[in-house]
Parts: C-alpha cells; sequence; structure tokens
C-alpha cells in the first residue's frame, strides 16, 4: 500500500498541517514502550537536489541486534521528495520512500529510531510521530540540534540529561552520551516513553555522539545515492 492510500496527500502546507492534526490524536503517548526491544532500526534519507519537490533521495533502513549491535538487515530505497522543503513539514518529504524501505524488510523492528523529531515539533508531529502512527511500530526521534523548545545544558558526563522544554511542557529530552561532547536532543514519537527513549540512544551510542542507527543508516543512503548518480 503506498503512504498516499493512508491519508490524502497534501499539495499545500495547510493540507499538511491538517494531516498532522488529524493524525495527532492516534499517537500513544502514555505507554512505556519497549523495555529490552531486541532489534532497532535506524532510518535516515540522504538528498541530492535543492529543496523543491522532485528532488532525488535515498531512503535507508538498517536493522541492529540491540545487544550486539551487528546488522541484521539492510534496505534502501530510492525515490524523489514528495513535498517541498518546509520547516516543520520534513516529514512529507520523506515519508513515501522510507515506507517503501520498511516494507522491503523480513525483520519486523521492535523499535524505530529516525534522524529527526517525534514531539519536539512545532505541532507535536515530527517524523518520528507520523512514522509510529503509519506503522503501528514505537518510535523515537533523534535530533543533532533542537527545532524548537529551550533546556540547560546537562551535565557533563555520559548519560546526564535536561528536559527539553516547549511552552512549559517537556517535549523531550537533552542527552549527554559521550563525556564532554555535545548532547542529542531525544524525543518520544509513538508507543514508547521519554525514559525508555533515552535509554535505547544510550544503548546504542557506545562509541560515538551519534546513535550507531543513525550513523549506519546515514551512510548506507549516502552510499545509495552516490551509487545511483555515478
Amino acid at each position: 500500500m503506498d503512504v498516499r492510500d493512508l491519508h490524502p496527500w497534501p499539495s499545500t502546507p495547510r493540507e499538511a498541517e491538517e494531516i498532522q492534526d488529524r493524525l495527532r490524536p492516534m499517537l500513544e503517548l502514555d505507554v512505556p514502550g519497549p523495555a529490552a526491544p531486541r532489534t532497532v532500526a535506524g532510518l535516515d534519507v540522504s538528498y541530492a537536489g535543492g529543496g523543491g519537490a522532485g528532488d532525488r533521495l535515498a531512503a535507508a533502513v538498517v536493522v541492529l541486534d540491540a545487544a550486539t549491535l551487528e546488522v541484521v538487515e539492510e534496505s534502501v530505497a530510492v525515490g524523489t521528495a514528495a513535498f517541498p522543503y518546509v520547516p516543520g513539514l520534513f516529514a512529507f518529504r520523506e515519508l513515501p520512500t522510507l515506507l517503501d524501505a520498511l516494507r522491503a524488510l523480513e525483520t519486523t523492528p521492535d523499535l524505530l529510531v529516525c534522524d529527526g523529531f517525534g514531539i519536539a515539533h512545532p505541532r507535536r508531529f515530527g517524523l518520528a510521530c507520523h512514522l509510529g502512527v503509519l506503522t503501528g511500530l514505537p518510535s523515537i526521534g533523534v535530533g543533532k540540534t533542537a527545532f524548537v523548545g529551550t533546556y540547560e545544558q546537562p551535565g557533563p558526563r555520559r548519560g546526564d540529561a535536561s528536559p527539553l522544554l516547549d511552552g512549559g511542557e517537556t517535549v523531550g529530552g537533552v542527552l549527554r552520551t559521550r563525556d564532554g561532547v555535545k548532547p542529542v536532543f531525544v524525543s518520544v514519537g509513538h508507543r514508547t516513553g521519554l525514559d525508555a527513549a533515552c535509554r535505547a540512544v544510550l544503548a546504542l551510542t557506545p562509541e560515538y555522539r551519534l546513535p550507531e542507527t543513525t550513523r549506519r543508516s546515514d551512510r548506507l543512503s549516502r552510499d545509495a545515492l552516490a551509487a545511483r548518480s555515478g
């Protein structure tokens, strides 16, 4: 099934925002989430283009064994951006190709880790939320920078965290994954809680600032785009 069969595909920012508003009540944000996921999937997209609809892109999904961080399965789909670049509506560019990559998997991951945001989003419905609702899978977002909100710097040691606040609401966690290194920004997408999300991110960062899921899916998407360009 194409994502366009799951909800009408927007042609304007207003239509996209209406879809976010319609899907937001479907989020399950009051559940603890998987305590010990066996498989964790990282999702990332690489682009060739200037930000318009129709830009070529490659979407990669890398499924890791949560205990060993060994690759269980990989999937790549190449397509075109389905929406122009509009802040807050980035998911609409990537969703069709990301879902193509997910559908090609034989493994059903216990947790999706998106390079982006969940409820730490102006409309409380980032990519991790959208993917979670459409797939029914627990999902979180891990951002390199904050999209919304304010925060105090967490302590300097790995595992130190502080709340990401927006309008008086905790929308995520600012998590230090390496001693003395810039934190990452963790937010819930669907069917999991913030504590479980932060635990998962720490488990996925034994050596580097960014989760292994993000690092490996980023590399796979870039390689696929380069191969197609060549």
